[in-house]
């Protein structure tokens, strides 16, 4: 009966140890908060800003309310959120402008809940 209850918690253990130790995705778009830092910019619509990430990819941002992004246009920051899911036709209106900040880069959508200034200046 001893032997069972050692080889029990000593199972449950490592099992929990494996658990911890497997790798998390990070940034994966289907993660519920995303972390992106890179490089913050003014968009061409009025309100429109985006985020060309250090992986090189195109984040259209869209603040919460109480979240400040014109303070941080030309510098690197880091933003949280969540993966923004717009309908087809809220995409339809934005796409003409998002061509023309995009180039060749991958593309996603972010509801910005935080921003946190890493430096005044972007890689080049």
């Amino acid at each position: 009966m001893l032997r069972e209850l050692v080889c029990g918690v000593l199972f449950a253990g490592l099992s929990a140890g494996f658990v911890y130790a497997a790798p998390q995705p990070a940034n994966d778009k289907g993660s519920a908060t995303q972390t992106i830092t890179g490089c913050l910019k003014k968009g061409v619509e009025a309100e429109g800003y985006y985020l060309i990430s250090n992986g090189k990819k195109h984040w259209e941002l869209y603040p919460e309310s109480g979240v400040a992004l014109a303070e941080h246009v030309g510098h690197t920051v880091t933003v949280t959120g969540s993966v923004a899911h717009r309908s087809a036709a809220q995409e339809q209106v934005s796409q003409p402008n998002e061509k023309k900040e995009i180039g060749n880069l991958q593309h996603a959508d972010l509801n910005v809940t935080s921003v946190k200034h890493v430096s005044d200046t972007c890689e080049k």
